[in-house]
């Protein structure tokens, strides 16, 4: 029961569970609907070859024609929910966006690739929360950190991991020539305390005075922190905070993020893709879409998806092209693809 005490006191499993019964909850009702179109079809055919009068007849066949497309849009709807889902579907995320090859011009793609998100966000009324950024002096970002939370946030954005591959003139550029540049992407499911244990003493905790732009001082106080796991030497560094504590937490919650993503790559191949071969060396070479300026094109090459509206999309409007790789998806776990 949901109001068990024990349940309640943990409000992590609290949420799983009411998830999951949403999610139960909306099965059952359209399997309702879907029980009431087969009926009202039934009762609809049967009208049509019946021996009434021909006007009748005709009325009785165009019902049948709407509950037949009615009962197929709930066959999808249903097969969409019944689809073997993934179990971290409604984590919420820390995506990682870094330059790749290009300099300057990959670092500005890596803000618009940031901006865009945060825009996709917005529409959604998810929480965009910065954890750590790395700016340069014309105002992109070598590297930038950050947590989505909200509703299916890793189901959504899981699909982004890889080399993101940018076409345009640079605003740096007089010739007018068009430079291919190259962003990688990491999206990591953001897990709990409890469900990844760190040990103290497998920490070494480093604090300083952070740093901005050029390597000037932004702080007077050490505020800046940088966490080393020593058994896997993974690193995490975070300034933007001038609390120490704050970014401390924001630290070790990146942390977690990618120890999960270490220790789930043992058990699954697919998920160890997702920060190593996807996100790759950053090469142009490796890439999983194509952003085309001059021919306001996109290009998403694993499910040969092109969209002709690069400036809606850089606006956040990615909605269409997250649904077709959701649904691709979906689509390889009922083959058994996935």
């Amino acid at each position: 029961m949901v109001s068990d005490p024990e349940i309640l006191r943990d409000q992590g499993k609290y949420r799983e569970i009411m998830r999951e019964r949403s999610r139960l909850s909306t099965i059952d009702e359209a399997a309702s609907k879907y029980e009431g179109v087969l009926a009202g079809l039934a009762e609809a055919s049967a009208m049509a070859s019946g021996d009434a009068d021909p006007e009748f007849r005709a009325l009785a066949e165009e019902e049948a024609k709407l509950l037949e497309s009615k009962r197929n849009e709930l066959e999808k709807a249903l097969s969409d929910l019944l689809a073997p889902r993934d179990p971290l579907a409604d984590k919420n995320v820390i995506m990682e966006i870094r330059a790749g090859t290009g300099g300057d011009e990959a670092a500005l793609f890596v803000a618009d690739l940031f901006r865009m998100y945060s825009h996709y966000a917005d529409g959604l009324k998810w929480r965009i929360e910065v954890m750590s950024a790395s700016e340069t002096e014309l105002g992109g970002f070598k590297e930038i950190i950050f947590s989505v939370s909200g509703e299916s946030a890793y189901e959504r954005l899981r699909w982004e991991s890889g080399v993101h591959r940018v076409q345009r003139v640079p605003t740096t550029e007089n010739s007018g020539r068009i430079h291919t540049s190259a962003v990688t992407v990491a999206v990591l499911p953001e897990m709990e305390e409890t469900e990844i244990d760190i040990k103290q003493e497998d920490l070494r905790i480093d604090v300083m005075r952070s740093g901005g732009p050029g390597g000037q001082s932004v702080n007077t106080t050490d505020s800046a922190v940088r966490i080393t796991h020593l058994p896997t030497g993974l690193v995490v560094h975070c300034q933007d905070e001038k609390s120490q504590i704050k970014n401390k937490a924001k630290a070790l919650r990146i942390l977690r993020a990618r120890l999960f993503e270490l220790e789930d790559a043992k058990l699954q191949a697919e998920r160890s893709a997702e920060r190593k071969s996807q996100v790759g060396s950053g090469d142009r070479s490796e890439r999983i879409r194509t952003y085309n300026f001059p021919q306001n094109r996109l290009t998403d090459h694993r499910i040969n998806l092109t969209l002709y509206k690069l400036d809606l999309i850089m606006e956040g409007d990615i909605e269409e092209l997250v649904d077709a790789l959701v649904a691709d998806a979906r689509k390889r776990a009922l083959e058994g693809g996935a």
